[in-house]
């Protein structure tokens, strides 16, 4: 595993997917920048991070075989991974919110962004971007975020979290070679945040709220929830907003 420091840069996404233009890039290569200045979350949302303070990193992911179909697996074993970690340091709750966001205590810990190349059917490989909270305490007009140190009051040394973070990318990995769907999709459904609960939700396109519960999580990443009347609508990631 090859990992590339940087003191600052636009986006580690950006920076890798540019080596992979000119170089043999090994797998699992990682980019990590001490200060990120343009980092992007899902939908194109701004990631903010206190220099120095954070894990803000890219890893390639290159696949043999993984067809287009099944390219959601990659966000619930990335997820499942960052999951395994955080739960192991902290002892808190830990959970991700569909479709890959995580929770700690309820509250954003740490975003990814995926990015994947397609040749006709395969994914060929894929350039993941972590923001992951680790020791910055104020996050302005971020009500809703927290991070490691927040939550136990201890300092955490960047390097030791982020080799944690890749060794445990590493086995899902191989899980995901190895097709072990069945194994992957149960333990996503276990850890996502609020499964069975009655909730509050708004249909962004109909302008509606509405209550309903999480049952499961399509093959393709969409989220299903039953309704009131007991039957299950399907949603994409711009069709649902959670309501507090």
């Amino acid at each position: 595993m090859k990992i590339i420091k940087l003191d600052a840069i636009d986006s580690t996404n950006t920076f890798l997917r540019e080596m992979l233009y000119d170089n043999q890039v090994e797998n699992f290569t990682i980019v990590v920048a001490e200060n990120q200045v343009s980092g992007r979350g899902q939908m194109n949302a701004v990631w903010e991070s206190e220099s120095g303070k954070n894990l803000t990193f890219s890893i390639l992911l290159k696949f043999d075989g993984l067809g287009i179909a099944n390219q959601f697996y990659i966000s619930k074993v990335i997820s499942l991974a960052i999951y395994d970690v955080l739960s192991t340091i902290l002892k808190v709750k830990i959970s991700i919110k569909w479709p890959n966001d995580i929770l700690a205590e309820g509250k954003k810990i740490c975003g990814i962004l995926i990015e994947n190349s397609v040749k006709k059917t395969m994914i060929h490989q894929s350039i993941v971007g972590i923001g992951l909270n680790v020791n910055q305490e104020v996050f302005k007009n971020l009500p809703n975020a927290t991070s490691m140190k927040l939550i136990s009051k201890e300092e955490y040394d960047l390097d030791f979290v982020l080799e944690e973070l890749a060794d445990s990318i590493k086995k899902y990995i191989s899980i995901l070679d190895k097709n072990g769907f069945q194994e992957i999709d149960e333990l996503y459904l276990e850890r996502l945040y609020k499964i069975g609960i009655p909730s509050m939700f708004k249909n962004t396109l109909m302008n509606e709220v509405f209550m309903g519960k999480i049952v499961s999580v399509s093959k393709q990443g969409q989220l299903n929830i039953e309704m009131e009347d007991e039957t299950v609508s399907q949603f994409s990631l711009k069709e649902i907003q959670f309501l507090k």
